[in-house]
């Protein structure tokens, strides 16, 4: 649907609003029908004014189909360019950073855990063992009376 015939099924709606209005007139009283007339006539008067839109942001500029802030492409030059990549180049640098602390931290938890079984007397298959498990909570059970 284009602008217009949204425009003329508006308009064929408001005239059949109208019409209904219209015809609950007759059974009002004249003060209150008068005043109703005058509403429309003011309705009509505001409908007939065209308004004027101002473009005062001087700042804003297209850029194919988007808005964008600023001076423009004729102000921006490479130098301007390569200074507004440094916060994002900034920002991936902080991530990588951060990413390999916490590999790093991974890594060094696991190889406790590791050495930890590796040193301990027991064989690492003995912790898997349902029986070990219960062995340990009743031996918790007996050293801490």
């Amino acid at each position: 649907m284009n602008h217009t015939s949204n425009q003329g099924n508006a308009e064929q709606f408001a005239r059949r609003v109208a019409l209904r209005l219209s015809e609950g007139t007759n059974q009002l009283p004249y003060d209150i029908s008068e005043r109703l007339r005058a509403s429309r006539m003011q309705a009509l008067a505001r409908r007939k004014k065209t308004v004027s839109v101002v473009h005062t942001a001087t700042a804003v500029h297209t850029a194919g189909h988007s808005a964008v802030l600023g001076t423009g492409p004729q102000g921006m030059g490479w130098w301007q360019s390569l200074l507004s990549a440094v916060p994002i180049i900034a920002l991936v640098a902080g991530l990588v950073v951060i990413q390999m602390n916490q590999d790093e931290v991974g890594i060094l938890e696991v190889a406790e855990v590791d050495a930890a079984l590796l040193a301990d007397d027991l064989p690492p298959a003995a912790y898997s063992d349902p029986g070990f498990v219960q062995f340990l909570k009743s031996n918790d059970i007996h050293q801490s009376r």
